[in-house]
Formats: C-alpha cells, structure tokens, sequence
C-alpha cells in the first residue's frame, strides 16, 4: 500500500515499502515512479464529493418516494408523517431554493398529493371503511396541504396546465402507435397469407406491440412523477387549452340590480365557512363587479359590491396576526382608492354603517343611493394591515424599504378620506376624530426639515408643526372618547419636542395632568407615553436642561426595560415566562422599525446627564456623610469601571462616559471633553441630533457651568461672558490677563433654610392641587370614566411606576 495513505494493516505497509524498493527508474528521468498498490476494496470504492444542493435534494426525492409508496397503500398516517418531514426538509433547503429556484418535483408532489386527498375525501364509502388513525390523518394532512399550498398556487396551476396537455399528448400518441401497429398487422397477414412461418411472424408482432406499449407507458410514468430539476415549460404543440370563463348566471337571464344583489348574498353565503375558497370568492366578487360596469347597473350597487370586496381581502387571513401578502396588499389599495373615486364623483351617494339592509337604496337614480358600510372603517384596518406588515418584514432588508414607500400612498388614502368626511353632511364628529387621529399617528414621528432648513421653507405645502397643530386642536374641542384625546395630546407633545420646542412641550405635558393616572390605560397608550417622555427628556438635554432631562428618563432607565416599556423589543423574563398566546399579543403592539428610538443615544443622554449632576453635587459635599444618590445606574456604571484591573482606553458609550466622569472629578475639563466628545461617541451618538454643533456646545458649557465653583479662573472669555450677563456665574473679568477670576461663594444658613422653605412650599401648594382636583373630579381628560370604573384595572407593565 502506498505510503501516503494513513490507513491499512502492518502486512500491507511492509509490502508497499519493499515494492517502493524494488521499483527500478526508468531510463532518461530524474525521479523515480512508484507503483501504487490497492487491495481489491480499494479499487471498487471510490469517493464522490457531492454539492449540498445534491445532498439536499437527494433528501427532498427521497422524502417524496416514501410519500408515494404510502400513497399507493392508503396509510395516511405515514403520509401525514413524511409530509411534515418534507416540510422541515424543505425549510432547512431555503437557502440553495431562493438561487436555484422551487424544484419542479417539489411542485409536483404537492399538486399531486392534494389532487389524491380530494380524490380520497370525495369518495365516501372509502373514508368510512378506513381506521380512525388514517380518517383522523386524512382530515389533517387535507387542512395542512391546501393551506401550504397557497404560496405556490401560481406553480402548481402551471404544472396542472402541463401535465394535462402531456396526458392529453402521450394519449393520443399511444392511439396512433396502436393504429399503426393495427394496420402492419393487417398487411402483414395479408402478404404472409399461406407462409408456413406466420404463426412465428405473429408471436415476433405481439411482443413488439407488448414492448412498444410497455416503452409508453414507462415514458408516461416517467413524465408523470419524474424528480428532476429544471423549470416547467407549455408546450406549444398541440391543441390549445381553452380556459372557461365563470359562467355567473344562466343563458338568456336578465341582468338586473335584483339579480345581481342575489347573487351577491350567494357569494357572501360562503364567507367564514370551513372550506370556502377565499381567492375563488374574491374573483366571483371582481366577475360581479365587471358584470355590473357592462351593464351599466349604477354606482350604488358598485359601491356595495367593492366593500365586499376589501373586506373579503382583509379575511384572506382568518388569522389576526398574519398579514397580507404583497399582491393582496396591492389589490386593497387599489380597490380603496376606486371606491374613494367613485364617492368623490358622485355626490348622490349615501354610505353609513347605520343604514339597514332593507333600506338599501342600489337602483333608484332619481333618489339618493343607500348604502350600509363604513369606509372609515375599512381605511382603519388598512392602516393596521400596513402596521403588521412593517412588524413582520426584516427591518434591515430591502424588502423593508420597499414596504416602507406604501406609507406614502397610505397617508395620501387617508388624507383623501379626511377630505371626504369633512364635507357637509358626510361625516360625524366622531369619525373626523378618528381619521384625524389615523393622520396624526403617521406625522409625529417624523421630523420636518421645513422647519430648520431655510432652502426648505421655500418648498409648497405646509409643514407639520401647523397639520398637527391644526388636527390636535379639533380633537380637543371636540373629541368626547377621551382616548382620542389622550393620544392627540402625547402625539402633539412628542413633535414638540422632536422640534426642540422645549417650553411648549413642557407646558402642555404638565396642562394635561396625565402623567398621575397614566397606570391605568391601556398597554398600547403607556408605550406611547413612555416614548413622549422620552423625547421630552431627549429634548431637555438638547436645550441644557441637565436636571430636566435625567427626571424625565429617570423611570424608564432605572427600570432595565427600556426597550420592552418602549415597545421596541420583548425582554426575556427569567421568573415569569409568557405563554405563546401573551407572546403572540405582546408583539403585535410592537412598534415599526421606522418609529424606533435609539437606545444607545437614550442610555449616552441619560449618563451623561448624570454625570453633569453626580459629580458636581459628590465635590460640593465630600465630606458629607448624608449626601444622598441621584442616580443609581451612574454609580453602578462607576463601580463596575472601577472593578476592572487593566484600564485600556474606552470603546463602548459607557466606557466613555465613565472616564470622563473620572477626568471630570479631578477637575480636568479638557480630558473630560475629549472622551465625551471625540470620532467615536460622534458616529454612535452626538450624530444622530439634527443639530449637533450646537448640542457638543452645550456639553462644554454644561461642564463648566456645574463645576464652575472648583475653578480658580476660565480663559475662554467669549463664552464666559454670556455667562457673567445670564448672571449664571458668580466671576468678576480680569482685563489684564484676559481671563475670568470664579468667585467661591457659599449659600449661608438662612438662604439655605429659605430654600428648604420654598421646597416644602411646593410640595404642599402640588398636595392641595391633588386633593382639589380629586374633589371636582378632574382627572385630565383621559380618565374622566375612571369614577364609572371603565379604566379600573391595570393593563400589564408598561407604565413607569409613578
């Protein structure tokens, strides 16, 4: 055995050495060729390198064989078994499937397996005469096939169409063979007649004719359940498949507005039974739609059938927490924007969800048009089908972007709709807030450059500040749901503060008291509360306002939820684990990517705010035994930086924030500024503000406003200046040196004793505030109804736990 190979007996490595030995060269060559000798196992086997697609698709065949020999035997249990693994197998190969594409026998097995299913669930003295397992399988594997079947209707419909022209083909090809045959048997017989060797010529044909059938047959088989690859291709041969048109009403009926209408109820007969084929449905309701137009049966019945229609597409999906695919989400938009049109052309047109059905008016085009629907609601639900197909799509794909861009023509359906309601006498009051609310809820978040840029201001159109200025205010005066409004105040405060409108923010926020009664909404109005307060804290720090901005992230940060009480994301819980219905219901008030609030920004807001408090208020009382914590997560922060033994320069945000705040004890201001202010914390934080210059400005000034009182003199006179004038440092300037001489001044005991006078005089003057709005029953707006104990009960974890 050769040398090179590690496997093998002593035997056979001392018979490949002394054979290496006796080996002469060969004449006129420098090297010497080794014989290399294999025992006879070695010969036959031979090692085959195969791709993964081989190997996956190997799986798939093989998967599929088992499921055809259990067809052939009727074990529906076995079926049911493989098809699951098929399945599994299937999802495991998504990656070669997605470049290669869907495997035509992959399509094949399932038209096949679902055309035997029917076949088995229509025959029924066959299903009475089966066991309980393989009835019981039957019903199961028929529910889970049809229901996987529908992401590859298009594939499926395309092989049927091939494989009956196939049929079709390979029929008429073993009728002409037959025919053939037929005739050379005739003149066979015919010129043969009297020869002694015609029984032999006779037995040759038949086993001709029995080979070529058998040849045939084999072809067909093989056409039939073939498991190769490539792509299905009609061919183009042959006579043509002439697909029947739905045939809704029988010859020579009158098409009319009552005909129509029954056959209308027909249709929505089916809608929720168990079986019903919902794309079939659809196509029915687009036939009647078409048949209406050509026979010019008026708008009225139009309308009533493209209600249907949508609200046919919203139910595509019995479950809730699907969402719509991208074709069907094409199809409501565009049925929606057909249905608006047809209401803005015509005036005459009356729709309400209070119109009963047999006061319907569809005919009549003399009188107004009745009909019963609400397109308010139907707008509503489209606007959540978007919301769960933006939670559902991966935020860092294209895919995600492209859905994104359906916001615009979302809004633009919405603003069409408001448009419609505030007409004369065709919406209320109630649906107006509602659709004005729809409008605010996809402009809040958004930040307007109009409003900062001026090469932006000269562009038309007005900007959001006045849109939600204008639809806010409505909704106070005339919203009396109370979680409208409550929703309109923290949406409108929330874009105040995106616009570092600081006093208006502030203002409205304390105005609206709802940050006493906040515990008792609902889950979905504390996310949104949590994410005001957060911007409002956001919005603080971009203004200087250090002491404001760490009291409003002071709950959300000190609770180690961030992320799950801004319903960005679900936490695992250790103790307290979800069931997956609590999973399911938690994740559908998760927030869209596109409306995320960077978490990392809100942590750096958060410390640093800190830091710019803790560490003057630790120099100002070092020897004081009493001095209370501002914040816990600081100090956690310091003592965990403190526990490291090797200190190497900072990577992380809070590395950063942590060394400066350690510069920033020792009074060094420049090293303080370089760790908070540098490439890094640029690229991860200070850069995602829309204006970033002015907010690394503040942070210098913050940092020498504070500590301002441990410094003998500052040199930068410019900006110290401003200072002197704001009467914000206790300085005096030296003109000489060019530098301001800080005044060390501490409050005596009567300012200090005034101080904690007006504290307490604060406290008490908030306390009798409380106590008189409990005794009017003034709550702020949102929950007037807590005393008719609508609001009573706690909604689940998302409020800050004032």
């Amino acid at each position: 055995m050769s040398r090179f190979f590690a496997t093998g007996s002593d035997s056979e490595s001392e018979e490949s050495s002394s054979a290496d030995e006796i080996t002469p060269k060969a004449p006129g060559t420098t090297f010497t060729k080794q014989s290399l000798l294999l025992s006879d196992d070695e010969e036959d086997t031979k090692r085959v390198v195969r791709s993964a697609k081989d190997k996956r698709f190997e799986e798939l065949t093989n998967l599929i064989k088992t499921i055809r020999n259990a067809m052939k035997i009727r074990d529906m249990s076995k079926c049911l078994e493989e098809f699951e693994q098929l399945c599994r197998a299937f999802l495991k190969s998504k990656t070669i499937v997605d470049k290669e594409g869907v495997p035509p026998f992959y399509i094949r097995i399932l038209a096949d397996l679902e055309d035997y299913l029917n076949q088995l669930w229509e025959d029924k003295e066959g299903k009475k005469k089966m066991n309980k397992n393989n009835a019981k399988a039957l019903s199961t594997l028929r529910q889970k096939i049809r229901k996987y079947n529908r992401d590859y209707e298009t594939e499926i419909a395309s092989y049927k169409e091939v494989r009956s022209f196939t049929a079709i083909s390979l029929d008429n090809l073993y009728l002409a063979e037959k025919a053939i045959l037929n005739l050379k048997c005739i003149l066979t017989r015919t010129s043969s007649e009297g020869d002694r060797h015609t029984s032999e010529k006779k037995k040759e044909e038949r086993k001709k004719r029995h080979k070529r059938k058998e040849r045939i047959e084999e072809e067909a088989e093989e056409e039939a359940q073939e498991e190769g690859e490539g792509e299905w291709e009609k061919v183009k041969g042959g006579v043509p498949l002439v697909k029947e048109k739905l045939k809704m009403f029988a010859k020579g009926t009158e098409i009319n507005t009552t005909v129509v209408v029954k056959k209308l109820n027909e249709i929505l007969q089916a809608r929720g039974k168990k079986g019903t084929d919902r794309a079939a449905q659809i196509e029915l309701l687009h036939a009647l739609a078409n048949i209406s137009n050509e026979n010019n049966l008026g708008e009225g019945i139009l309308v009533k059938i493209k209600f249907n229609i949508i609200a046919s597409l919203y139910d595509y999906n019995p479950n809730l927490a699907a969402f719509m695919k991208a074709d069907m989400w094409k199809k409501c938009l565009d049925c929606i924007d057909e249905l608006l049109d047809i209401l803005f052309n015509n005036d005459k047109i009356f729709i309400g969800e209070n119109i009963a059905e047999d006061s319907e008016n569809l005919a009549s085009d003399s009188q107004e048009y009745r009909v019963r629907g609400c397109i308010l609601t139907l707008v509503e639900r489209m606007d959540e089908e978007f919301t769960k197909i933006m939670q559902n799509t991966d935020p860092h794909s294209q895919e995600y972007v492209d859905n994104l861009k359906d916001e615009g023509r979302v809004c633009g359906i919405i603003d069409r709709l408001m448009a419609y309601l505030e007409m004369e006498t065709k919406g209320s009051t109630e649906e107006v807030c509602r659709v004005y609310l729809r409008r605010i809820m996809h402009t809040y978040y958004k930040f307007d450059y109009k409003a900062h840029l001026e090469w932006f201001s000269l562009l038309e159109g007005e900007d959001s500040a006045f849109i939600m200025d204008r639809l806010c205010k409505y909704i106070y005066a005339k919203d009396r749901t109370d979680r409208i409004r409550t929703c309109a105040i923290l949406c409108h405060i929330y874009h105040h503060a995106l616009h570092s409108r600081w006093y208006q923010a502030r203002d409205l926020m304390l105005m609206s008291h709802l940050q006493d009664n906040i515990q008792h909404a609902d889950p979905p109005v504390q996310i949104l509360y949590n994410r005001t307060m957060v911007q409002l804290g956001i919005c603080a720090f971009r203004q200087g306002m250090i002491k404001d901005a760490h009291n409003a992230l002071l709950d959300i940060q000190s609770s180690g939820r961030a992320k799950e009480l801004l319903g960005q994301g679900l936490l695992m819980r250790n103790m307290q684990e979800r069931n997956a219905e609590q999973e399911k219901i938690e994740k559908r008030r998760q927030v869209p990517f596109h409306m995320h609030i960077n978490l990392e920004l809100l942590e750096c807001v958060y410390l640093v705010s800190a830091m710019l408090l803790e560490i003057p208020y630790m120099a100002a009382h070092e020897f004081d035994a009493r001095r209370r914590m501002i914040s816990k997560q600081f100090h956690h922060q310091l003592r965990v930086g403190e526990r490291q033994p090797l200190l190497g320069p900072p990577e992380s945000m809070r590395e950063h924030v942590v060394a400066a705040s350690k510069a920033m004890k020792m009074g060094d201001w420049r090293t303080c500024h370089s760790f908070i202010i540098n490439e890094k914390m640029n690229s991860k934080v200070w850069d995602l503000f829309p204006e970033t210059q002015c907010v690394r400005e503040m942070l210098v000034s913050c940092q020498c406003l504070n500590f301002s009182k441990k410094y003998n003199c500052l040199v930068n006179v410019v900006m110290t200046v401003k200072w002197l004038i704001k009467r914000s440092l206790f300085a005096s300037l030296d003109q000489p040196t060019q530098t301001v001489v800080m005044h060390r001044t501490e409050p005596t005991s009567l300012q200090n004793m005034a101080l904690q006078l007006a504290e307490k005089l604060g406290g008490l003057v908030e306390n009798n505030e409380r106590v008189f709005d409990l005794k009017q029953g003034v709550y702020g707006g949102y929950f007037n109804r807590d005393q008719k104990g609508g609001y009573q009960q706690k909604q689940g974890g998302y409020n800050r736990g004032r």
